[in-house]
């Protein structure tokens, strides 16, 4: 029954992260800590430290992201389960790119798709089901970001949106706006303009994600401070105006 609740818990947690309600975020998981904890399950124990290290991320705390990190790659699972490692890897990978440590958030991301490509597909519970090759890309694309590079997430990220199931319309918005952010850093800003218009179409669907939100609000900002004098960048920019 503890893992049951810690599970629960965490997906509670999950829904206030992607609103980006960190206090709440984190009272739902100090909660599923000692859940947890007394459940004494490897797999329950590592989800609880993956939301850590999503909260702690928002927070921009890398440092506790890190040690959360550490924590859930510590557990049995992910030393058992490549999967589970690379999962841990890919959050060492962005708490080290958003920390500007380029160098280290390269050698976790080597490491974390290293562990990937040994993960064999068996039965798996059903919360991480989420980490598939879409999901691997995605969050590569983040990194990628992180680190200054628009151009290897932009591939990272047409890869993503092709291979995300389409009933994950929540994940598809999100990661097309990282896309509209990836092309406006690269000056595309016309196209920008249109990818962040089908991210925004599609949180009509999804709504109350307030990471895409955000992803949608740094595009404007970039769209608005341009100067750009093209229609559909002005025209973008006005319509963003209203909800970013």
């Amino acid at each position: 029954m503890y893992c049951l609740v810690a599970h629960v818990t965490c997906s509670a947690a999950f829904a206030a992260i992607d609103a980006r309600a960190r206090r709440r975020a984190r009272d739902h998981l100090d909660a599923a800590v000692t859940y947890a904890g007394l459940s004494g399950d490897s797999d329950t124990q590592f989800h609880v430290w993956n939301h850590l290290a999503l909260v702690a991320g928002q927070r921009n705390d890398f440092a506790e992201v890190a040690a959360a990190a550490d924590a859930a790659r510590a557990q049995r699972i992910a030393r058992t389960d490549p999967l589970y490692a690379s999962l841990a890897h890919m959050r060492r990978a962005s708490a080290y790119a958003q920390s500007r440590d380029r160098s280290a958030a390269l050698r976790a991301l080597g490491s974390a798709e290293r562990s990937f490509g040994r993960h064999d597909r068996v039965e798996r519970p059903p919360w991480i089901r989420f980490y598939d090759g879409a999901e691997f890309d995605g969050l590569s694309s983040i990194v990628w970001l992180h680190l200054g590079r628009p151009d290897r997430a932009e591939y990272h990220l047409h890869r993503a949106i092709g291979r995300l199931r389409p009933d994950l319309v929540r994940n598809q918005a999100y990661y097309t706006a990282h896309l509209a952010l990836a092309q406006a850093r690269q000056g595309e800003l016309e196209l920008a303009g249109a990818t962040g218009e089908r991210s925004a179409d599609l949180l009509t669907k999804a709504r109350g994600s307030r990471r895409t939100t955000d992803a949608l609000a740094d595009v404007r900002g970039i769209l608005a401070s341009s100067g750009s004098r093209e229609p559909g960048v002005r025209a973008w920019v006005e319509r963003a105006e209203a909800w970013s």
